[in-house]
């Protein structure tokens, strides 16, 4: 088991929804948090809400254009070396493959995928030098599977699953392990914050985040997953269905997917 008192946890996208939910129950578990977003108000808010603020940090950070190696630097400051990332940050997308821009694209990737491979290079010698470390990955459902408006949000989740898979298989012996986290829906500002086509914002509410799981709930699952030193885990009943029709029925499940409501 792994608790989280005094460990040295990280968050990334701590600013709102799921990262938030994770900052204040992680802090009333006595962890030490690094809690990391673009907007530095906002994270001052979720600062204030822990239940320790005198071990909670901020450290703002547009992991669209930041260099890696000097923000883990930045974050081992604050109370020593990290010993938890949560890779949280992301972005997802509304919007039809055959409007999509290229550069929309690119920005997925670069957020969902990339930055999130960055830091956890930039923190991998320190883990290796303890032999100790954990690094958890916020994916998702279509991580699983792909959805209609989510061509590039598909994409990255996927990468990611593939990515973290072939990490653990490599950085086991080394004491890390690796939780990749597969949510559904849960009520956060996702689909309101997420792209078009044209890379504008999509500004909505979709009806599956109204009628979702609580961020609250949802950060309680990824905590225990952290806890029981879970591999992976899906975090949504009817979601985790999905799942198991399209491993075993996959024809079914093709035929489902194509008559979904994408929203």
């Amino acid at each position: 088991m792994t608790k989280l008192a005094d460990k040295v946890v990280w968050i990334t996208g701590a600013s709102s929804g799921i990262g938030e939910a994770l900052a204040v129950l992680s802090s009333q578990l006595g962890a030490k948090l690094v809690l990391s977003a673009r907007r530095e108000g906002e994270l001052q808010r979720v600062r204030a809400a822990c239940a320790n603020p005198s071990k909670v940090a901020v450290l703002p950070l547009d992991l669209t254009d930041f260099d890696a190696n000097s923000a883990a630097a930045a974050a081992a400051a604050f109370f020593g070396p990290v010993d938890i990332l949560v890779n949280n940050a992301g972005i997802s997308q509304r919007g039809l493959l055959k409007d999509t821009e290229m550069a929309v694209y690119r920005r997925i990737l670069e957020l969902d995928f990339f930055a999130t491979v960055a830091l956890t290079k930039a923190l991998l010698p320190s883990m290796i030098e303890r032999k100790a470390g954990h690094l958890v990955v916020i994916s998702s459902v279509v991580g699983k599977f792909g959805a209609p408006l989510r061509t590039g949000y598909s994409a990255a989740k996927h990468a990611l699953q593939g990515f973290y898979d072939a990490a653990r298989a490599e950085i086991w012996r080394d004491g890390i392990k690796v939780t990749l986290v597969c949510p559904g829906y849960i009520q956060t500002q996702v689909s309101v914050n997420a792209i078009t086509a044209d890379g504008g914002k999509h500004g909505k509410m979709d009806k599956g985040q109204t009628g979702g799981m609580p961020a609250v709930d949802c950060a309680a699952a990824i905590v225990r997953a952290i806890e029981a030193n879970r591999e992976e885990v899906l975090i949504g009943m009817r979601e985790a269905v999905f799942v198991k029709i399209k491993q075993y029925a996959p024809r079914l499940f093709s035929a489902m997917i194509k008559r979904a409501n994408p929203n």
